[in-house]
């Protein structure tokens, strides 16, 4: 496959972007959450209606697997886009801004969605040139659903025709519009979340001595593991850790029995994130016991590490640069402590997640509104970009056979 072909992409998308736009709004006027999307899911098969696929959905979820089998015999690559929302308010100007209370698309899932759609049109109209075919994972429940986890459980990954590689395209609004950034090895963290509880002895707060207050125990352990992490785990295998709730007492005048303490655990190797859960429960426990009172920890597996190919993200990488130029393309220093339920399909083929960047013209990548905030925005216009990096991996992968 030559570059002109590559550049065809580029410029065949272009006439998508009115439907691309279209489908992305009409989905982040009613966002939808977790694993049932009936309304988004009703959008992307009329979004489909006409063209010749294979669309699969599993019992698990509203997910589908849409299918174009290519002209020619040969290998499948996967191209995956989330759609659920996040149960939060919105907060823009947008025309087009949610209609459903605390519910908003400030992920860029729709996006993600809208430009996967886009793919689909653009190669099933060089179906016959295709050697080989192109799965399209439209998933549910990424944001802390395990989306991904109940499609592969529900076998649509292992449905003929079976895809050898995976590959998937995630905005970042803090990265410059239109270039692609990403890296091999960790890209994303693995995620875990914590709970502690420290049960204590309630009673009359004028009188802490008759008590086992476990207020200021709850405060000395929060301290203290800000400490484990930066004096137990080895700073180029690192961790995040962040206690985000904590839960005590009814009234100003009565100790409480307990506290309940809740956060997250960001971690890029097993070995990290072993050492974390055994010294958070060492931690815990152990300063509770000082004082007289115990603590229980538990542990709620998320997902794995995002586990990027190297060869994929060359190869990435290259289709990049030969869509873009020499800066359309941003190789990523570091991983990000966000994580994915991508890395579910990495892990049982090889492939790679790249960030797209959508900072809205106008403003400073490095000072906009990230994904997750009330005020995220993006510039879709650099969907054009999603839309023909999706077309030219799949083709250029089909071409070649491998990455």
């Amino acid at each position: 496959m030559t570059i002109a072909m590559n550049k065809d992409w580029a410029e065949a998308c272009r006439d998508l972007m009115p439907m691309t736009v279209g489908l992305r709004r009409r989905l982040h006027r009613h966002p939808e959450l977790g694993l049932d999307l009936p309304e988004t899911t009703k959008a992307v098969r009329e979004a489909l209606s006409g063209l010749d696929l294979d669309i699969a959905q599993g019992p698990s979820t509203s997910g589908l697997m849409v299918t174009l089998k290519g002209g020619q015999q040969g290998p499948t690559i996967l191209l995956r886009g989330d759609m659920d929302a996040l149960p939060m308010p919105e907060d823009t100007d947008l025309p087009f801004k949610s209609e459903v209370e605390g519910r908003m698309h400030a992920c860029g899932h729709d996006s993600h969605t809208a430009m996967l759609v886009g793919a689909v049109h653009l190669l099933h109209r060089r179906r016959e040139q295709l050697k080989g075919n192109v799965k399209f994972m439209f998933q549910p429940g990424e944001e802390g659903h395990h989306g991904a986890k109940f499609m592969i459980e529900d076998g649509l990954l292992d449905a003929a025709p079976v895809p050898q590689a995976a590959f998937a395209i995630h905005i970042s609004p803090n990265i410059p519009s239109g270039v692609i950034a990403a890296r091999p090895g960790p890209m994303m963290a693995a995620a875990d979340r914590v709970m502690i509880h420290i049960a204590g002895r309630g009673g009359h707060a004028s009188m802490p001595h008759f008590t086992r207050d476990p207020v200021p125990v709850a405060c000395e352990i929060v301290q203290a593991l800000q400490s484990f992490v930066t004096r137990k785990i080895d700073a180029f295998d690192p961790i995040v850790l962040s206690v985000t709730t904590i839960t005590a007492g009814t009234t100003d005048n009565v100790i409480p029995e307990d506290v309940r303490m809740s956060g997250t655990l960001r971690s890029f190797s097993a070995t990290a994130r072993a050492r974390a859960h055994e010294g958070i429960r060492r931690v815990a426990e152990n300063i509770a016991a000082a004082h007289e009172l115990s603590a229980t920890v538990e542990y709620e597996f998320g997902y794995p590490v995002t586990e990027n190919n190297a060869d994929a993200v060359a190869f990435a990488r290259k289709v990049a640069n030969d869509l873009f130029g020499k800066q359309g393309y941003a190789p990523m220093p570091a991983p990000v402590m966000g994580a994915e339920d991508f890395s579910y399909v990495l892990q049982k083929m090889p492939g790679c997640m790249v960030f797209l960047g959508v900072a809205p013209e106008g403003v400073d990548h490095r000072h906009a509104h990230a994904c997750h905030s009330n005020r995220m925005m993006l510039d879709e216009d650099a969907m054009a970009h999603g839309i023909a990096m999706h077309a030219a991996i799949a083709e250029r992968f089909l071409e070649q056979g491998r990455w």
